[in-house]
Order: structure tokens, then C-alpha cells, then sequence
């Protein structure tokens, strides 16, 4: 069982930018997926950006650009920076990760961290 605890989420003016952390209480280096998602009031959850099992780096249209995803295996933590932000960037953001163990799929995702951009 792998817990995900976001947190760097906040208020944030027009342009400013934010750092997601989201910390595995396990390892995630037999991690296939890692993502960010997001969910805004009213909308759907959709994809912001991912790393998928071949390294390959992935980003929705109104993320491409503004912000990056990365990992540190070391600290078992998965980080979505944001720069530029806009209005329309404001949900509540969640992490997730997807680990295969003894040949079983397992998808994990944290309990979510807001995100507004104000000003």
C-alpha cells in the first residue's frame, strides 16, 4: 500500500507560479506511471501532465509550456511546477502514481491539494 500526500498548493496572483509535491510513503522506482491531474468546480478530473513507463513526459495543451513534471526517486516525491499561471488553472490538483508488484497493477492517487490563481 503506497500513500500520496500532496501539499505546495495555495493562492497565487496572475502569472505567479507554484510547486506541487507529492510524497509516496513507499518507494515509487517500480512505478510504471506517475501523473498530475486536476479537477475544477463543475468539470470533469483531467490530465495536467504524466511520465509514462518509458520515461516519456506528457502534457495537456493548456499545460505545454508552463509546466514541467519530475520525480526524485531519493526522496520518493513527484513534483509538477507551475509557472505563468491563469485563472483557468485553478482545481483542486492531485498526484498519482501506478506500481506494478508481483506482477499486480496497482493506481494510487493523493487526497488532492488547491490550487487558485487569483488576484
Amino acid at each position: 500500500q503506497v500513500q500520496l500526500v500532496e501539499s505546495g498548493g495555495g493562492l497565487v496572483q496572475p502569472g505567479g507560479s507554484l510547486r506541487l509535491s507529492c510524497l509516496a510513503s513507499g518507494s515509487i522506482f517500480r512505478a510504471n506511471y506517475m501523473g498530475w491531474y486536476r479537477q475544477a468546480p463543475g468539470k470533469q478530473r483531467e490530465l495536467v501532465a504524466e511520465i509514462t513507463s518509458g520515461g516519456r513526459l506528457n502534457y495537456a495543451d493548456s499545460a505545454e509550456g508552463r509546466f514541467t513534471i519530475s520525480r526524485d526517486y531519493a526522496k520518493n516525491t513527484v513534483y509538477l511546477q507551475m509557472n505563468s499561471l491563469k485563472p483557468e488553472d485553478t482545481a483542486v490538483y492531485y498526484c498519482t502514481v501506478q506500481i506494478v508488484k508481483t506482477g499486480v497493477t496497482t493506481r494510487y492517487w493523493g487526497q488532492g491539494t488547491q490550487v487558485t490563481v487569483s488576484s
